[in-house]
Order: C-alpha cells, then structure tokens, then sequence
C-alpha cells in the first residue's frame, strides 16, 4: 500500500508530471511540444521524461515520447482519482440530496454542474439560480414534492402565460400548497394550453430533491426534508445529464395522473 501512496504522491505533488502525462495522452510530443503544453522549462520537464522512463512509463522513438501500455494504465487511473476528487469536492456540500433512488443516477453526471448553495451571509444563491433557470428556458419539465418560493412561481407562472411550455408533476401536498399560494394565478395557468400539470403520490427521492429539465440543462433542486425549503440547485448542461433527467421524468410521467384544470377552478374561493 506504501508503495502505491508513494507514487500517487510523486504525481500529485508536480503540476509539471501530470501535465506531462496530460499531454501524453493525446499521443506522442516531443520536448518543445511537453513545454509549450506544460509551461514548464526544458530541463524540467527533461527530469520529468526521465523519471518517467526509469518508472517504464514512457518510451523514447528518435524526439518523440510516447506512454506504455503501463503507463496509460497509470495516467488513465490517476487522472480518474483526480477527476473525481473534483467532483467530490464540488458536490461535498450537498451531497445529502443527491437523488439515489433515481434510477440511472450517477455522480458523473453532474461532473461539470453548476452548484448554487447559499454562502456566509446570503443564502438567496439557490432562489435566483432556479428563477434565472426558469426566465431563460421555453420549456419546463420535471417533479417535486415542495412549494417553491413565491418568487419562483411568479417567474414560473408569467413563462408559462409568456407560452413556455410547462409539463410538471407535484405530489398532492405540494398541488395543494401550490394553489392556496394564488389560487387566481394557478387557476389561470392551467388552464393554458401549454401547460400540464400532473399528480403522482410517491416521488423517488421525494424527500430530498426534485428534478427539473429546461431547453438545453437538466438540474436537481434539492429541499431540506423537514422544512421543505429549496437549499440547493445543481444544474448542468452536460447532455448526459440531461438524457438521463428526461428518462426519469417520462417514466414518472407515466405514472402520474393529469390534473383536470376544471378542478382548481371548482376549489376556488367564491
């Protein structure tokens, strides 16, 4: 085990080895090329090489240098180990609201995403992203369990009057909630052609999180399970995300049942 943590230090500890191993895994460069790419000086990037050699990572034919079998083994797994940290360390705050019990669902997924959590003394980062989310989009599509911020549907509402098109699925509670917000204004919604509200009484992940889809992004919004309060948006626009965000969603689809518009106006107050 030493021996293996020692060699991931030797990589991890020099910018310049793992450049190196970067470029290398592209093909074949010589000396100026490693340099050029690295921003490292000739005879460091000389130690580099040689280091690399002795390790029998890389071999030399005439000034060029290329990997080993062995060595893109090393530069595939390191450069894995590193991604992944990044990733660990980008989503390390919210992690509790990862949706797990979506099926499909993988962490690098969300490897590129946007994540908006509130910071020391302002905790508003996770309202505006999702209206800025919901402004930009022609059309919505996703579940949730929670009422959002009155901000939000009011953005969610005018897009949807605007003609965006929305095709959403509550739970009971959160239709509920919904509609004793502004009746009027929920009334007025849907009864647009353009929106379809449906009802589904167990969300995966309901406790936690919902999953949003706009025109070129898929997101989470993630909901403290006490309070339902939004604590969390992470949103990516990795098209990878977005397939796997449109599966979930068609296969909750299916499950759920439309709600007649005729319904919310028969509740509302005379």
């Amino acid at each position: 085990m030493t021996v293996g943590i020692d060699n991931i230090q030797f990589l991890a500890t020099s910018a310049h080895r793992v450049g190196v191993l970067e470029v290398l895994r592209d093909g074949p460069a010589d000396r100026r090329e490693l340099c050029e790419a690295t921003g490292a000086s000739s005879p460091t990037v000389g130690r580099v090489l040689a280091d690399f050699e002795e390790r029998r990572w890389l071999v030399r034919d005439g000034p060029t240098y290329g990997l080993t079998p062995l060595g893109e083994y090393v530069t595939d797994r390191f450069l894995a180990l590193r991604d992944a940290m990044e990733i660990e360390e980008k989503l390390r705050d919210v992690w509790q609201w990862l949706p797990v019990e979506m099926p499909g669902f993988s962490v690098d997924l969300f490897a590129d995403a946007v994540v908006s959590y509130p910071g020391p003394g302002y905790p508003y980062e996770p309202v505006e992203r999702l209206g800025q989310l919901i402004a930009s989009t022609s059309s919505l599509r996703g579940f949730d369990n929670i009422v959002y911020k009155s901000s939000n549907l009011e953005t969610a509402c005018g897009a949807v009057l605007e003609e965006m098109t929305f095709e959403y699925v509550f739970t009971p509670e959160a239709l509920e909630g919904m509609f004793a917000w502004n009746p009027d204004r929920i009334i007025e919604v849907a009864a647009c052609e353009n929106a379809t509200v449906l009802v589904h009484d167990h969300l995966p992940d309901g406790d936690r999180c919902g999953l949003g889809i706009v025109d070129d992004r898929a997101g989470i919004c993630c909901h403290d399970a006490e309070t339902g309060a939004l604590v969390a948006v992470i949103d990516t626009d990795a098209s990878e995300a977005r397939d796997w965000a449109i599966s979930v969603f068609e296969q909750v689809r299916a499950e759920a049942t439309p709600v007649d518009p005729a319904a919310f106006e028969s509740r509302a107050p005379s």
